[in-house]
């Protein structure tokens, strides 16, 4: 079942934790690629140093977090790595939950070749990585995930058993943000970025 509107109209870190579980689907010509939601991190929006839109900052780049929640929201790290992200809470209210890892469910052989790896647990364990092996680029972004069209989040009925919350990777620009828990992740699962 694709996930609808209400789904995403909640809090941003109430979110990165419901997405856990659920399943990133891409399809590309025709062809479905699929990846369990297994890691995930909350950006709250204007207050949050680490967030794009801090301090109400909008910019051709963050307009997308600026839709309600079920957006997505793909940017470029490094000249060379999208990430995906997924809009949360209400219009004009900046929170996204990225998406750190997957496990890889549907077309892994595919993904394997993609990706150039020869493990499984190394095809989607961080947020370069899912994005190269679903096929996820620029022109996924700011696309209403709610619609089943090229890109969406589907329901199976998984539950993760545990969830791991901790501090989010790669922010230690966001003084006080730094030490938020709005990093969490599925704890038995072993695609994960970063344990």
């Amino acid at each position: 079942m694709i996930l609808n509107r209400d789904f995403y109209i909640k809090d941003g870190v109430i979110l990165a934790k419901d997405l856990l579980g659920k399943i990133l689907v891409k399809e590309i010509d025709g062809v479905l690629y699929k990846g369990r939601i297994v890691e995930t991190e909350a950006y709250m929006g204007v207050i949050d140093k680490a967030c794009h839109a801090y301090n109400n900052r909008r910019t051709k780049r963050t307009e997308a977090m600026y839709r309600e929640g079920g957006y997505s929201y793909i940017y470029l790290i490094y000249g060379m790595y999208y990430c995906f992200n997924v809009t949360a809470s209400i219009k004009d209210n900046p929170e996204a939950v990225l998406i750190r890892a997957l496990e890889p469910l549907e077309n892994k052989d595919l993904m394997l070749k993609i990706r150039k790896v020869k493990r499984e647990i190394d095809i989607a364990n961080g947020p370069g990585k899912l994005t190269k092996a679903l096929g996820i680029t620029s022109n996924d972004n700011n696309i209403d995930l709610t619609l089943g069209k090229n890109i969406w989040i589907e329901d199976d009925g998984y539950l993760p058993n545990k969830i791991t919350e901790t501090t989010r990777v790669g922010i230690d620009y966001a003084e006080e943000f730094k030490e938020k828990l709005w990093r969490f992740y599925i704890s038995e699962n072993n695609n994960v970025s970063k344990k």
